[in-house]
């Protein structure tokens, strides 16, 4: 499979992965069939970046300061923008900070 094919074929599976968690599994399993490579790299990383939403949204929640809260909605924000406007434009490009790790925790998704 030629690398243009493989994007065509898992880009649709990559926008829907960085919608929750539910986009999370309804990608993997759609890209079951045409195991794109492009597929599974945005399902990688948008599962990582949700997990760790939860994870560390959750303890931030706890602080009675809207200035930290804000900061991390807005830190969020960005890298969520940042990976979902890379799997429109077809690009493989981990997340900053976090993505080369979400793709070595992830390794088994694939």
């Amino acid at each position: 499979m030629t690398e243009n094919n493989d994007i065509k074929i898992g880009k649709k599976s990559a926008i829907i992965s960085y919608f929750y968690l539910i986009g999370v599994l309804i990608a993997y399993f759609t890209n079951l069939e045409e195991k794109s490579s492009f597929a599974y790299f945005h399902i990688r990383q948008s599962l990582g970046l949700w997990l760790s939403f939860m994870a560390l949204g959750y303890p931030i929640g706890y602080f009675d300061n809207w200035q930290i809260t804000f900061s991390f909605w807005v830190a969020f924000g960005i890298l969520f923008i940042y990976g979902f406007s890379s799997a429109l434009s077809g690009k493989m490009i981990p997340i900053p900070l976090f993505g080369k790790i979400y793709q070595k925790v992830f390794t088994k998704i694939q």
